[in-house]
């Protein structure tokens, strides 16, 4: 998935630079408001693109003897960076010029220059928008879109695609902005759509944060995987009884599972050897993302220690 989530960074990068740079210029010549937050929500977004790269590339790095199980969790880390700067860099910044031109509103000049730059940039965000939700649907198998994202631990590619959505809808918002004060004449529509954006932007971060942390802070494999990983304890032949399946997720597709199980008696070390084989192959198989199975098995702690795979 990373190189899925790399193709969709690389072209919000590319859209948001050239339209950052468009959006920027008509400020300048129109002294629009909801204009310049524009500007600073596409130069935030590119920004945001080269850490989420960074980020992916540090994740890559081998295990060593200071994090024995990889640094999966950089990417995380960094995803979460990025949520923080699009509150405080695009929603904070966006609602203070909202409220400093609802204060001291002024005419729009020029206004066919926000027209043509917002015309464009919705067609560059766009395309950007379909590349990365062409990585995100490689793992929505069939799921609503919402719950997929939700349940989705790839936080590159979903920073990418939530980031693309918000600027789309932005500049929606910057468009009617700017319609509506040409149309009607009110001077404040241009500081109101500003602010629009800026909360907008404040939403997105506080929701993309939340998902972030929850990984940070530990988070697990979600009820239907552990369900599955149930049943086929549930339905081994050899397993009288186990414990809740313990899972973390040390990166996107890198999860840990602990597992504590009761064999049925009388059986050899080689036959229980076997079963931990079959359990680790089932399991593997039903959340291909579980890579790390460590199986504590009750009749053989007097024997040997737990294994772990």
């Amino acid at each position: 998935m990373a190189g899925s989530s790399k193709i969709a960074i690389y072209g919000a990068i590319a859209a948001n630079s050239a339209i950052a740079v468009c959006k920027f210029v008509a400020a300048f010549f129109t002294g629009s408001s909801a204009m310049l937050s524009e500007g600073i929500h596409s130069l935030v977004d590119t920004g945001n693109g080269v850490l989420l790269l960074f980020g992916i590339g540090l994740s890559k790095k081998p295990p060593d003897e200071s994090h024995p199980f990889g640094y999966g969790n950089e990417i995380f880390f960094w995803s979460f960076v990025v949520a923080i700067l699009i509150f405080a860099l695009g929603g904070g910044i966006a609602i203070y010029e909202g409220i400093q031109h609802l204060l001291h509103p002024r005419e729009l000049a020029n206004v066919q220059w926000n027209y043509v730059v917002l015309i464009l940039a919705m067609i560059f965000e766009a395309s950007a928008l379909r590349v990365a939700l062409k990585a995100f649907e490689t793992t929505r198998r069939n799921r609503p879109f919402f719950q997929a994202l939700k349940e989705s631990k790839d936080s590159a590619t979903i920073a990418v695609v939530v980031e693309d959505s918000a600027a789309l809808a932005g500049l929606i918002i910057a468009l009617l902005s700017v319609f509506l004060g040409q149309v009607t004449g009110w001077v404040y529509f241009d500081g109101l759509g500003s602010v629009l954006i800026g909360v907008l932007l404040v939403g997105v971060s506080f929701f993309f944060a939340v998902e972030c942390k929850a990984l940070l802070v530990g988070e697990g494999l979600g009820a239907a995987n552990v369900e599955k990983i149930q049943m086929i304890l549930e339905q081994d032949p050899v397993v009288s009884s186990h414990r809740r399946p313990l899972s973390l997720y040390f990166g996107p597709n890198e999860v840990l599972v602990n597992l504590d199980v009761h064999f049925i008696d009388g059986l050899t070390s080689d036959e229980i050897e076997q079963s931990i084989d079959r359990i680790e192959a089932r399991i593997k198989t039903a959340v291909p993302r579980v890579n790390r199975i460590y199986i504590e098995a009750e009749t053989l702690l007097r024997k040997r220690p737990a294994r772990t795979r």
